[in-house]
Order: C-alpha cells, then sequence, then structure tokens
C-alpha cells in the first residue's frame, strides 16, 4: 500500500462537509508530507448519471493504491435506481471484513459501564445484504422468502482477524453467531472461531451466542473485547457499540481486504455514521469519525505516516477532554472550530516530537 496516496470518495450532504474537515487535516502544513488524492464524486446526482460507472471506478483505484477515505452517502429507496455503493465497494475492493472500534471519549461519561475499547469484526459481504428474496402466493397466504449466502473464507477471515487484533490489542475475543439454532449456517463462523481459536492459544476466548452478547455488553466491564459477526448481526451490535461511549462520532469504520497471511492489501475508512442531511450546512457536525478515519489510513503507512496518525488522534482525543466539544458531546464548538483545534494541536505534538 502507498500512504502518500488516498483515494477520496466524495459523499453526500453532511459527509462531503465532514470529509472536508478530515482533508484539512490531512494537509502537507498540518502532518509535513504531502499527500496525493485521487477524488471520485459519489454524490447521488453523479452515480445516477454515470449508471454507477464512477463506483466501480473509484473500488479500481481504492485496489490499485490500497486506501481509500470514503464520505457518508446516499442509498436511495427505489428498487430500479442505483442502490448502495457500499456494497460494490465492498466487492470490488475484496473486502472481507469490517471494524468498528467504541473507544472512550475523554470528557464523555460511558453507558452501561463501558470503558475499555470493544471491537466489531463482521463480514463485510454475504449474509442478509445481497440476499435474494421473493414472494409467492396471495392474500393472507402470501409468503416472503430470502436466500442467504456465507463463505468458508469470509469467516475465516473475520475470525482470523478478530484473534490477531486481540492479540496486539491484549483483548479478549468474545461472542459470536447463533450457532446452535442454525448449527448448518451461522455455524461455519462459530467453527472458525474456534479453529482460530487453536492457533491463537494465548488470546482469551469466550464464544457465546449473538443474544447472549447483546445481553452481556452491557454487564461486561474492565476487559477490552473483539467481536466477531456475521454481517448483519455486526452492522446492528456496531450501532449499540459505539453510542455506548457517548456517541456515534467518535469512531472510524474501516473496511479490509486481505493478503493470503491476513495482512490488510487494501483499506477504505470512513465515519460509522450517516449523512445528517438536518445537520447539513448548520457547522455543528461532529468530524472526529472522519478525522479519525484518516489518521486510521495514516497508521497502515511508514513511520513518518504513523507518527502523524498518532498525533492526529491523541490531538482529536485531547481537544474534547479539554473542553473543546461539538453540540452531540454536550459542547458548543462547531465543525471547522472542533477541526482548527485538532490542527493546532498536531501541528504542536509533530513539531515537538521533531525537536526531541
Amino acid at each position: 500500500m502507498d500512504a502518500r496516496t488516498i483515494v477520496v470518495l466524495e459523499g453526500y450532504e453532511t459527509g462531503q462537509e465532514l470529509l472536508y474537515e478530515a482533508l484539512r487535516v490531512l494537509a502537507a502544513d498540518v502532518i509535513g508530507f504531502t499527500l496525493e488524492l485521487q477524488r471520485f464524486d459519489l454524490s447521488l446526482e453523479n452515480r445516477r448519471r454515470t449508471q454507477n460507472a464512477v463506483v466501480h471506478e473509484a473500488a479500481a483505484a481504492i485496489r490499485s493504491q490500497g486506501m481509500g477515505l470514503k464520505a457518508a452517502t446516499v442509498t436511495p429507496e427505489g428498487r430500479d435506481d442505483v442502490g448502495s455503493p457500499n456494497r460494490i465497494l465492498r466487492e470490488e475492493i475484496g473486502g472481507q471484513v469490517i471494524v468498528r472500534t467504541g473507544r472512550r471519549i475523554p470528557g464523555v461519561v460511558p453507558l452501561g459501564g463501558a470503558h475499555s475499547p470493544i471491537s466489531v469484526v463482521r463480514m463485510a459481504v454475504g449474509d442478509a445484504y445481497g440476499a435474494k428474496e421473493w414472494r409467492e402466493g396471495e392474500g393472507d397466504d402470501e409468503v416472503a422468502l430470502r436466500t442467504e449466502r456465507i463463505e468458508r473464507r469470509i469467516c475465516r477471515s473475520v475470525a482470523e482477524y478478530s484473534f490477531l487484533l486481540a492479540a496486539r490489542t491484549g483483548a479478549k475475543v468474545f461472542g459470536g453467531p447463533k450457532y446452535t439454532v442454525s448449527p448448518t449456517y451461522e455455524g461455519m463462523l462459530k467453527e472458525e472461531m474456534d479453529r482460530a481459536a487453536d492457533l491463537h492459544p494465548d488470546v482469551r476466548y469466550e464464544p457465546q451466542l449473538i443474544d447472549a452478547t447483546f445481553a452481556l455488553l452491557i454487564a461486561s466491564t474492565g476487559d477490552p473485547m473483539i467481536i466477531p459477526a456475521l454481517n448483519r448481526d455486526g452492522d446492528i451490535l456496531s450501532d449499540l457499540v459505539l453510542p455506548l461511549f457517548g456517541s456515534i462520532a467518535g469512531s472510524e469504520s474501516l473496511l479490509v481486504a486481505f493478503d493470503e497471511s491476513y495482512q490488510p492489501r487494501a483499506l477504505m475508512a470512513e465515519a460509522a455514521h450517516g449523512t445528517a442531511p438536518s445537520l447539513q450546512g448548520k457547522n455543528v457536525a461532529n468530524p472526529m469519525a472522519m478525522i479519525l478515519a484518516g489518521a486510521a489510513l495514516l497508521q497502515h503507512g511508514d513511520e513518518q505516516a504513523q507518527i502523524a496518525a498518532r498525533a492526529i488522534r491523541e490531538s482529536a482525543l485531547e481537544a474534547v477532554a479539554e473542553g473543546v466539544k461539538t453540540p452531540d458531546l454536550g459542547g458548543h464548538a462547531g465543525s471547522s472550530e472542533f477541526t482548527d483545534d485538532v490542527i493546532r494541536r498536531t501541528k504542536t505534538k509533530l513539531e515537538v516530537w521533531a525537536a526531541l
């Protein structure tokens, strides 16, 4: 992957505004080196105009360069419309897992006693998303049917990456699918989790059914956790985990494609939240998740990029800790004001670290 080239996927409404704030932090005069940005317009209008050709072009660019930064986009409701760009991107980039991590936001009281980081590692493709659906019969006898599909290689990627991440962060692998009710379908993920546990005996492993995972999540405190999940389960689970720490805007989302050794081959980072149309043009939305998404890409680059990533992450969290908060966190700072503070802190950190 070339950490000096980032494919930028421009989005819609507030999503595009927050992407702009994140790119301000990645400017050369802030991080100390120049990033080449390859831009693709994924607005709804342009996706319709190009019949999704722009989405396919963006995916090809991320496959080539290895890194993409995506703004929130809109998926229209119409069955005959352009559909979800995320589905196309995930499939064509070869993304196998989506990782979202809830973490403490300084000065924000978490819910349910959640203090240590919780990462949800879910399938990026298959399962309920992209399933074939149809209806048969009429009236009260009408039935709706759906054919879902998961693949062992994706199950293995979710399980193996979960254990590798747990080993790297000192976390435990916790949770799992409803393998007792669905031993053939959901049991495939459980089989791969058990296999990965055998390969990584030093990682603490506590498998749970998905319903028990939700229940125990609120009561579990202390240990950081990695939760492997099916696509649909993980989507719902991450929407619970992130708000436990105070705001869904406090975490980035990573789509990861792997090589044969389960090392990242391509990454696409974005905020976990949507386009928030009610906040568009008001300069009040929280840009922290998009800023952290940019830092997450730099973290996979060379040493200089990794140092910049650390400075950005620390600066974003320190800004909140010292009271520079957007309204969703109980503060009064605007989007641009928060970004200005992160930029100032990042510059100062990098200058001090260079002097040392």
